[in-house]
């Protein structure tokens, strides 16, 4: 699957969508996009609110709004293809969770973001196969 693919399979087909299966390069394509995304909103955000604070200190929360709102925009899929990848490699979607302890759960949820998915049908679904529809 390609970054354009990646792309508009989260966001289009599957912005909400918790069950099934994504792939690595699914995920790993989607998660750039959503890097890139977020790093722009709060690059627009910040400048925004400094050349606009300049004129009007109001005027300076409207771009930080707008910042605040489109991060949260992003939080629904990016937890979603997260969800999703942990589904392909046979693990329940409350192991997310483990990123909140400090250090060792961002090491293990890479580790399983990297890991190869399994190769066969498991409780989630049927192997994902990156072919658009």
């Amino acid at each position: 699957m390609g970054f354009l693919d990646a792309l508009k399979t989260v966001f289009r087909e599957k912005y909400a969508t918790f069950s099934g299966r994504a792939s690595r390069s699914e995920y790993w394509w989607s998660y750039l996009g959503l890097f890139v995304a977020s790093m722009s909103l709060q690059i627009v955000g910040f400048v925004g609110a400094i050349i606009l604070g300049s004129i009007n200190e109001t005027l300076a929360l409207v771009p930080l709004l707008i910042m605040i709102a489109g991060i949260f925009a992003l939080l629904i899929p990016t937890l979603a293809v997260n969800v999703r990848r942990l589904h392909d490699t046979g693990k329940s979607g409350w192991m997310l969770i483990i990123v909140l302890i400090p250090c060792i759960g961002f090491i293990l949820w890479l580790v399983w973001m990297i890991e190869d998915g399994q190769a066969h049908v498991n409780a989630y679904g049927p192997v994902p196969n990156n072919l658009m529809e």
